[in-house]
């Protein structure tokens, strides 16, 4: 039988040792920390041909390329060099020529469509940081004095304009103008009679020539633009205008260097 004095001994030898339970939890958290600085340290070197290896395999799993170990699905494929071309080394100054092309495109479809009917010496172009400007404008008379009322050249001139921008994806600003003289008849001013006319145009270019009408704005600019000075009649009907500008869609960082490299009429 055991004493009292002997089993407080044994308490004694074995008391140390119950609480080495937290040796466990150190040891698995030393463990963690080396797999995470042997992670760090694969990550850290690079096996270039490896590293060669995964980006084929993964152009091939996304279908750039094709490959006669794998299935991919049929689709344009595009060399490395393509891919680095038009993804990294395009520059605002690329894409500016880009949209200028696409702008350009459009005016001469504009133009081929006047010149079958006789009717381009009656328009101007303009193509500058805001797109594409269609400027109605001729020597002769496209609105009456205090009118919006649209002439028969000014709907003959529409009619040609109207295809190639309704083609065209880019919105669209049509702005009336007027001479500098007071408006008169239902016009308190020539704000209401700018605006009159601009309306007529978009009016038409919409219900005539089926523009989307979400695509199209109306603004009237009274007289506060003119593109000529003078009392002459043949000054007075240039300020009398409508212009219908495509509005170019990209960033402003691109559209402000379009001007610099328009080239010729």
């Amino acid at each position: 039988m055991r004493s009292r004095g002997s089993r407080r001994s044994f308490d004694a030898e074995e008391a140390p040792h119950v609480d080495e339970r937290w040796m466990a939890s150190y040891m698995d958290m030393v463990t963690v920390l080396m797999c995470m600085f042997i992670v760090l340290f694969a990550m850290s070197t690079i096996d270039q041909k490896k590293f060669d290896q995964l980006r084929s395999s993964l152009a091939v799993g996304f279908g750039v390329t094709e490959t006669e170990f794998a299935d991919t699905a049929d689709g344009v494929v595009v060399t490395p060099d393509e891919v680095d071309e038009t993804s990294e080394n395009l520059t605002d100054i690329d894409f500016a020529k880009a949209e200028l092309d696409e702008l350009l495109q459009l005016r001469e479809r504009i133009r081929a469509n006047l010149a079958a009917v006789g009717l381009l010496n009656t328009v101007e172009f303009d193509i500058g940081e805001r797109g594409l400007t269609v400027r109605l404008v001729s020597t002769e008379t496209f609105f009456e004095a205090n009118s919006d009322v649209l002439s028969g050249d000014v709907v003959a001139v529409l009619d040609a304009v109207a295809p190639p921008l309704a083609e065209s994806t880019l919105r669209l600003s049509v702005e009336g103008h007027a001479d500098y003289r007071d408006a008169g008849g239902q016009f308190a001013t020539n704000w209401e009679l700018s605006s009159g006319r601009s309306v007529q145009v978009l009016r038409h270019l919409v219900e005539k020539r089926a523009i989307p009408a979400e695509r199209v704005a109306s603004v009237g600019y009274g007289s506060a633009h003119p593109l000529a000075t003078g009392e002459t009649p043949d000054a007075l009907a240039l300020n009398r205008r409508v212009d219908i500008v495509a509005l170019s869609d990209k960033p402003e960082s691109i559209r402000q260097l379009i001007p610099g490299l328009v080239t010729g009429p």
